[in-house]
Order: structure tokens, then C-alpha cells, then sequence
């Protein structure tokens, strides 16, 4: 099986001087996580639902001097992208992907964008279905945070471990999940270049032993639980994984949380499975 085979095309593509704005939109009318940027026939670059997602971070020099949706998506492009051939292997595509850590790959033929192809194409292939791994034998640990941390603090975490966050109650039970797709779809008002705010009280004791009460904390930008995604699908360790990947396929998601009961056991995450095929 090539890329031919498993790639989607036509392509939606966008101009390098078009609005983070109109690319956002793209990406959440046709459900996809990807643009190639096209000028005169020539691919520039390639921006993705991540590169908008970890530029909402307050502090970002872009933020602070203008709106992110009104600027140019060439400023939060990635030039040059890495691409493929129309005859490239599955096994050499998915080897690409994990060596480069990227979810998508432009296919050139003769010099043109001919279609992507993505990790979730790569999920669809035969390859995949001929995994008889199970869900337990390939998760990875969860990280976790607390609902209520801020959005630079969940992007800072993300950026750093370059993952996905699970969100947990105080009590450790699971709440919910913070993809890229929750960052960069994530609707936010421009006031004073400033994130919406909300009025957070927290249960505190008026004294040591005492009885607790709601008192007024602050203000704060959205926090973890005004992101998230919820109620969370899970699975359980032994789950197949054929039988998780049907389950992602139809949810049109790209990570399981795996769980025993109410304990949170790991995450499996599409990445761990496209490393399988690349072996």
C-alpha cells in the first residue's frame, strides 16, 4: 500500500497573506487539523491546528501586539515542509512522521500538490488492521491537571511534553481532556487583547478546624475546565486494538484514555499507534 492509495485530495489549501482567521475557519468547517499554504501553484509552507493552539499563550509576542486571527498565516506557518511521493511506502510514510513528529505530509507529484496524507489516513490502512496489539500493551502514562489551571499553564505543558492533558477532579477523578484541537479551536473574544476572564472561588476555611466557605479569589483567563472535552471516551487496558482504532475512527478522535474503573491506567494516542506500522 502507497500514499496513493490512502491519501485525501483535493487538498484545502490557503495564501500565505490570508487571516489566521479564514484558516481556523477551514479547518473547523471541513474537520481537518492541516492547510498547505499555496502561492502561484508553489507550496510555502503548511499550518496546523498546534501552530494556532500554543500562540494563544497571553504572554506571546503576537498576542500582545495584535489579535491572532488577524494575522497572516504566514507568520505561523511552517516553511518548507517535509513531503512525500505518490509511490511512498505506508511503512516509509509512518517512519517519516515519527522521525520529523508531524501528523501530515503534503504529496508532491511533478512539482504540484497532489493531495496529504495524515495519520488518521494512516489508520485506515490495511496495516493497521493487521495490528494484534492491545491497548495496555502500547499507552503511554497520562498527564494530568487540575481544572481549574490557567491557559498558559496548560499550553506551557503541552509545548514542553509536546502531548495531550488529561484534566482531573480534586479527588482524582478523570473530567476531561485538552487536545491541539481545544486550544486552536477555542473561541475567544478580543478586548483589550485580553482572554475572556472569569470570577473563580475556591472552598476555603475561615480558620484551622473551622467550617469552610466560598470567599472570592480573583479573576483569571479560561482555565483548564472552560477547554476541555468531556465526557471523555476510555477503554481498558485489554481493549484491542483494532477494536480502539473502529472506536477513534467513529468518534472522529485521535486519543483513548485507558482506565480500570475509575482509575486512570495511561492514555493511548494515535502517534503510539502509527509507531507500530513504522516498525
Amino acid at each position: 500500500m502507497k500514499a496513493s492509495d490512502v491519501m485525501s485530495s483535493p487538498v484545502f489549501v490557503v495564501a500565505p497573506g490570508e487571516t489566521v482567521s479564514h484558516a481556523r475557519n477551514l479547518m473547523l468547517k471541513h474537520k481537518i487539523s492541516r492547510l498547505p499554504v499555496i502561492e502561484e501553484g508553489r507550496l510555502l509552507g503548511i499550518i496546523t491546528k498546534k501552530d494556532i493552539g500554543y500562540k494563544l499563550r497571553q504572554s506571546e509576542p503576537l498576542w500582545r501586539r495584535r489579535p491572532i486571527d488577524h494575522i497572516p498565516v504566514q507568520v505561523l506557518m511552517t516553511p518548507d515542509p517535509v513531503t512525500v511521493g505518490q509511490n511512498a511506502q505506508i511503512r516509509e510514510i509512518a517512519a517519516t512522521m515519527i522521525e520529523w513528529d508531524i501528523s501530515g505530509l503534503p504529496v508532491i507529484e511533478d512539482g504540484q500538490l497532489v493531495g496529504i496524507i495524515t495519520k488518521s489516513d494512516l489508520l485506515s490502512s490495511s496495516h493497521v488492521n493487521g495490528l494484534s496489539t492491545k491497548v495496555g500493551d502500547i499507552m503511554e502514562d497520562a498527564i494530568t491537571i487540575n481544572r481549574y489551571h490557567s491557559l498558559d499553564h496548560i499550553i506551557d505543558i503541552m509545548r514542553e511534553r509536546n502531548d495531550k492533558v488529561v484534566v482531573i477532579d480534586n479527588n482524582g477523578t478523570l473530567a476531561g481532556i485538552i487536545t491541539e484541537s481545544n486550544l486552536a479551536f477555542y473561541l475567544y473574544i478580543d478586548e483589550k487583547a485580553r482572554l475572556p476572564a472569569k470570577d473563580v472561588t475556591i472552598s476555603r476555611k475561615e480558620e484551622s478546624a473551622g467550617r469552610k466557605s466560598f470567599r472570592y479569589v480573583f479573576e483569571v483567563s479560561a482555565v483548564a475546565e472552560d477547554l476541555m472535552s468531556r465526557p471523555v471516551i476510555t477503554v481498558p487496558p485489554e481493549t484491542p486494538l483494532s477494536q480502539a482504532v473502529q472506536l477513534m475512527q467513529s468518534q472522529n478522535i485521535n486519543c483513548l484514555v485507558v482506565t480500570e474503573g475509575k482509575e486512570i491506567k495511561g492514555i493511548m494516542k494515535r502517534d503510539d499507534i502509527i509507531k507500530e506500522v513504522a516498525q
